[in-house]
């Protein structure tokens, strides 16, 4: 079959919970982190069967902060992912980070066991935003921490940053964006702040002083303009990079392709159906999975698609479902050509930068 597959490990562990996450995890400690460790290992050997004659081409470590692990733990895990998966030779293999990390984990070691990719949480490179947002590391632990790898012979490297933070500004913003550029990294995720339920940030959202969603909306306008000028093209609506540096795992959703997710909370598109892992240890420990019915279809493709900046591709999508795109689609989505919002032409459909601002409502009118 020799299909192309991402896989995503889920380490469900953090030092502390950081008042707006709403990712699956708890507070690490010893004993339930080698438990865990010990138990993902046969569950990867179970999926790598369920895998065989797959290619993985990208593999993500997710969390959580799976620095949580060590090091020592993070190499064990993906070297029992190249004995039970055919990883291809030059996939890429990344790892999430706290940038707090750096005095105590093994970069060498990481390169050496085949990581070739790393994404920092830095969120901004304001100590007061950092405050608000509950992070424990400062912008020169930022700084100190990526040496470190590119001692070790790391060329990709990635920073979160966040947008809309409370009592952001452009200036502020600007200043996390120009920081980026200082630390000369070659990928950057600018995600907006969404304040979900069942968080600290929810409870007292109306304290917060969030920008509303006028002021987001020009945070968001004035960091694409600014991360384009600055050499990061926007490739998804939240992912910049230099060229030839786009994340190849993001793109594994965004394109519709399949992908194994292994962990508590973890999502799953593997042959032809969705399905995931309920939030809970004890229910992945006995590997209860949630079917959540079949993926792949042409709606679930567009909707995908048309967050890259590359868009939908008539010609790809001819190849992938035997079929010409509806011109029932064409025709809505000409309404949003006109008023700027939208490319449409023989080759296929792409949103803009302001198209990108509205893009639930485009995509849901075109569906």
């Amino acid at each position: 079959m020799n299909k192309k597959t991402g896989l995503y490990i889920h380490i469900p562990f953090c030092k502390s919970k950081c008042p707006y996450c709403d990712f699956y995890s708890k507070k690490s400690n010893d004993d339930e982190v080698e438990t865990y460790t010990q138990r993902l290992l046969e569950l990867i050997t179970y999926w790598g069967k369920k895998a065989e004659g797959r290619v993985i081409t990208s593999v993500y470590f997710g969390g959580g902060t799976p620095n949580t692990l060590g090091s020592e733990r993070l190499c064990k895990i993906l070297k029992a992912v190249k004995s039970v998966f055919n990883v291809d030779d030059n996939a890429e293999i990344t790892t999430e980070l706290n940038p707090n990390c750096s005095h105590h984990f093994d970069f060498k070691n990481l390169k050496e066991s085949g990581f070739n990719r790393l994404s920092f949480g830095m969120q901004s490179a304001n100590k007061k935003e950092l405050k608000i947002l509950g992070r424990s590391h400062t912008p020169d632990d930022v700084k100190s921490v990526i040496k470190k790898p590119r001692e070790s012979g790391f060329g990709n490297i990635s920073l979160d940053l966040m947008l809309g933070i409370p009592l952001q500004t452009k200036e502020t913003l600007a200043k996390s964006i120009d920081f980026c550029k200082g630390c000369d990294v070659e990928h950057i995720s600018a995600y907006i702040l969404k304040v979900e339920e069942n968080t600290p940030f929810y409870k007292k959202k109306d304290c917060l002083r969030i920008p509303d969603d006028d002021a987001q909306a020009e945070l968001y306008s004035f960091a694409v303009k600014k991360l384009e000028a600055l050499g990061y093209y926007q490739y998804e609506i939240s992912n910049f990079a230099k060229k030839g540096f786009e994340s190849r795992h993001n793109l594994t959703y965004w394109e519709c392709d399949e992908y194994i997710g292994i962990g508590p909370g973890a999502y799953s598109f593997f042959d032809g159906k969705r399905f995931h892992y309920p939030r809970s240890f004890d229910k992945f420990y006995d590997n209860n999975i949630i079917q959540d019915g079949s993926g792949g279809d042409e709606e679930e493709y567009i909707m995908l698609n048309l967050r890259l900046n590359k868009g939908i591709s008539f010609e790809r999508y001819k190849e992938r479902f035997d079929a010409d795109f509806p011109d029932v689609t064409k025709n809505k989505a000409q309404k949003y050509a006109d008023i700027g919002l939208l490319t449409i032409d023989s080759k296929g459909i792409r949103l803009n930068a302001n198209g990108f601002l509205v893009s639930n409502s485009i995509i849901s009118d075109l569906m």
